[in-house]
């Protein structure tokens, strides 16, 4: 009998132990990967040029994606590493009541859509977030930014989808495991926003 939990908590930790080594690998090959690193590049200067000219940034995901779209939100408006002043970030995942009445009314693909339509101008930043690509509200979403004259950023995995194409700048995550892409998309995330805080609000050099 101890024999057998033995047995199965080695398991568990073998599980385990797989999952975080996965998921070193695939930050290595995140970090490693030309083409990302200049999406995240080119995502900082958009975000920061936009802020600087006092533009928001918008963000918008469906599930663990919309946590992460809260999640940035907050790093923008309250702080990341240093006190500064808030930046202007609304996630379009929070407000209940709209997106109910607009999933009612009009269906759920429209519920960020019919947001953008809303709040988004010119100069803005849409970054929207979709492990797939393929999500129809965030498409639609994306749609109705580049209609707008907002920058569309994308946050999404490896693979041909409808996003790219609808994204001014579009980071592809190395992996097509839903849980390791949403990983880096928070890391990459903190970075960008990292760089833009020292950018706008860290000390000048000489």
């Amino acid at each position: 009998m101890a024999a057998t939990a033995g047995s199965r908590q080695d398991s568990i930790t073998d599980s385990i132990a797989e999952h975080f080594r996965r998921s070193c690998e695939t930050l290595d090959r995140a970090a490693s990967d030309g083409a990302m690193m200049q999406a995240m590049i080119r995502a900082t200067e958009v975000m920061a040029a936009a802020l600087r000219s006092g533009n928001k940034i918008l963000v918008a995901g469906n599930g663990g994606s919309a946590a992460d779209a809260q999640h940035i939100a907050g790093e923008f408006l309250s702080r990341l590493n240093f006190d500064r002043n808030p930046l202007p970030a609304i996630a379009l995942t929070t407000d209940t009541s709209v997106l109910t009445a607009i999933g009612n009314d009009y269906g759920f693909e429209h519920v960020f859509e019919r947001q953008v339509r809303g709040l988004a101008h010119k100069g803005d930043v849409l970054l929207a977030i979709s492990t797939s690509g393929r999500s129809p509200n965030i498409l639609a979403g994306l749609r109705a930014a580049r209609a707008a004259g907002a920058t569309t950023v994308g946050f999404t995995g490896m693979g041909d989808s409808p996003m790219v194409a609808l994204c001014d700048i579009c980071l592809q995550v190395p992996s097509d495991s839903t849980p390791l892409i949403q990983q880096i998309h928070i890391v990459a995330a903190h970075a960008i926003c990292g760089r833009i805080e020292q950018e706008l609000f860290g000390p000048t050099t000489p």
